[in-house]
C-alpha cells in the first residue's frame, strides 16, 4: 500500500509532525505508513537525490543543499535550492 486511507485531513495538517499515530475509530490504522496520498513523481525525484547525496556521506545542510542544486534538483518554484528554502520545504513535510 502507498499511502494510508484511513487518515484525515487533520493529519496532514501537523499532527504527524507531533509524533502522535492518528487513532481512528472503528478502522485499521496503518501506523507505519502516514501518508495520505502516493507520493509524487516531485517528492519521489527529491527522495532519491537525497539518497544519492546522504550515500556520498553528507550530513550537513550547506553541502546538502549544494548537492541537490548540482543533481539538478530545484525548489517547488523552480529556483535553486538555499538554505532556507529547502528548510521550509522539509519543515512542511
Amino acid at each position: 500500500m502507498d499511502f494510508n486511507p484511513y487518515l484525515t485531513h487533520a493529519s496532514r495538517a501537523g499532527d504527524a509532525a507531533k509524533g502522535a499515530i492518528e487513532k481512528v475509530e472503528g478502522l485499521q490504522n496503518i501506523v507505519w505508513q502516514t501518508r495520505k496520498a502516493v507520493p509524487t513523481d516531485y517528492e519521489n525525484r527529491l527522495a532519491d537525490q537525497l539518497e544519492q547525496a546522504f550515500a556520498g556521506g553528507i550530513e550537513d545542510l550547506a553541502p546538502l543543499v549544494a548537492k541537490l542544486n548540482e543533481l539538478g534538483s530545484r525548489a517547488p518554484d523552480g529556483s535553486a535550492w538555499t538554505e532556507p528554502t529547502f528548510q521550509a520545504y522539509m519543515a512542511r513535510f
